[in-house]
């Protein structure tokens, strides 16, 4: 069978590669996208963020529902339908799936569905329903993602051990449910399953849950988690685990002591680790780093000059948007235009209850730095909008460099922080001052406000909350 010839193939269609394949496609390039999946999105549409805040939004009513009695409004105890609820989650991701392949199709797009490897530098195998097929292209994006990290002494081939893929399922409610870390994943799968009643333990290693954000913005996350969860234990290892009939037997170390629970699940967030095994790498010149990810350059090339890589598998912050601005300067590169992935400011949001969101420099980093800088904060207290919905526990930041007054980081923390954050990331990438966003009128009451008031505070004149001058 002779090879299909192409100019760019795209391996891997997920946010990052059907982003890089409808670009490469728009700017009037053949292309070919591979997925070894029969619906596209990848990780992220079909078992990552989508799935789990379609679940987060599901089991948030359920708390409002407890907590609307002190508004004078009374439920019945909710009964929940786990079969009706995977249903309405998977016809979400269906509706998204479909409309992806429909873009795709209107880009003149060809889409293969099978496992891809590379035989060379120009030439892609991929094993179809259909046969082998032969891909011959100019240039390739690497776009396959990341999985779930399961160390081996977890890996006990029992379904009751879990990674998010499977929690995600839905297959029961356990009444004991350890989370073994206390990043977002396992913060935010924690929220969920203890909304529809289990009871979570959540054991970490390090001292904090959501390392990276601040301390100030975590503390109203451990807060809640405190409240709904069973328990968060901190600088806490899992040593070991072992099935125990139908539950799994788990050792812990808590500072030097050992102890021994039964769970009736487990679910493993301690990280994740890039799809690069099997996929012919050896056969170009990509290199790879210690812990598996490809190594590239700011234009997101590798060390084969044909051959790019964005997303997950090349490192760095593993979120769906990171992956979708490299795939356009992948593109961008490719098409000869000069652009490079240097100094973007990328958002994080960890969906938890309340969410926490932040851009650019964070406070701790300013510390590590030893950079001079001021903060501003505005608590949601004083918010008459976060009022409104009995949502007070929030706070927004502002971390400012005291001689330009710009604007370097943001942090919220709060009921919908995730809406929110994209404000600072305009203000951060426009080199904004704190005094153009407390002179840009924002409208009352809402959050956003929030944002206005906390580059006031920097001033000594917020509108609803004091500040003495220095």
């Amino acid at each position: 069978m002779d090879p299909i010839q192409t100019e760019i193939v795209v391996i891997g269609a997920g946010p990052g590669g059907y982003a890089a394949a409808f670009y490469a496609a728009d700017k009037g390039k053949k292309v070919i996208l591979v997925e070894q999946e029969k619906r596209l999105g990848g990780v992220c549409l079909n078992r990552g963020c989508i799935p789990s805040k379609a679940l987060l939004h599901a089991t948030k009513l359920v708390a409002e529902a407890k907590e609307s009695h002190t508004r004078g409004i009374t439920f019945e105890p909710p009964k929940i339908d786990l079969a009706k609820m995977r249903a309405w989650k998977e016809s979400i991701l269906a509706k998204l799936g479909q409309g992806i392949s429909g873009l795709a199709q209107k880009r003149g797009i060809l889409i293969l569905t099978g496992r891809a490897r590379f035989e060379d530098s120009r030439t892609l195998r991929i094993e179809t329903p259909e046969g082998q097929k032969f891909v011959n292209f100019e240039k390739a994006i690497i776009a396959v993602g990341s999985k779930s990290a399961m160390p081996k002494a977890f890996d006990l081939g029992n379904p009751r051990i879990m990674t998010s893929r499977e929690a995600l399922e839905l297959e029961e409610i356990p009444a004991q449910l350890l989370i073994v870390g206390g990043g977002y994943i396992g913060m935010e799968l924690g929220t969920v399953y203890a909304s529809l009643g289990s009871s979570v333990v959540v054991v970490e290693a390090l001292d904090s849950i959501l390392m990276g954000a601040d301390p100030d913005l975590v503390r109203p996350v451990m807060k809640y988690a405190e409240k709904a969860f069973k328990e968060v234990r901190l600088k806490t290892k899992v040593l070991k685990m072992a099935t125990s009939g139908k539950q799994i037997k788990v050792t812990f170390d808590e500072s030097g002591q050992e102890k021994v629970e039964q769970y009736d699940r487990v679910l493993v967030s301690v990280g994740r680790v890039p799809n690069c095994e099997d996929f012919g790498l050896e056969n170009t010149k990509v290199a790879r780093d210690e812990k598996g990810f490809i190594k590239v350059n700011s234009q997101q090339q590798t060390g084969d000059p044909a051959i790019y890589a964005i997303g997950d598998v090349a490192g760095g912050a593993l979120l769906a948007h990171k992956a979708a601005k490299e795939a356009r300067v992948a593109v961008e590169v490719i098409t000869g235009e000069t652009t490079a992935f240097e100094n973007v400011i990328i958002p994080a949001i960890v969906f938890t209850d309340p969410e926490v969101a932040w851009c650019g420099l964070t406070e701790a980093e300013a510390k590590q730095k030893g950079m001079d800088v001021k903060i501003a904060k505005f608590p949601w207290s004083a918010s008459g909008r976060a009022l409104s919905f009995d949502r007070t526990d929030g706070l927004t930041k502002l971390v400012i460099d005291p001689e330009t007054e710009r604007i370097l980081g943001v942090g919220l923390v709060g009921a919908g922080a995730g809406e929110l954050i994209s404000e600072g990331v305009l203000a951060i990438e426009m080199g904004a001052t704190a005094r153009d966003l407390a002179e840009t009128v924002h409208p009352h009451p809402t959050l956003s406000e929030t944002l206005m008031e906390c580059a006031e505070v920097f001033y000594g004149h917020a509108t609803h909350t004091f500040t003495r001058k220095p």
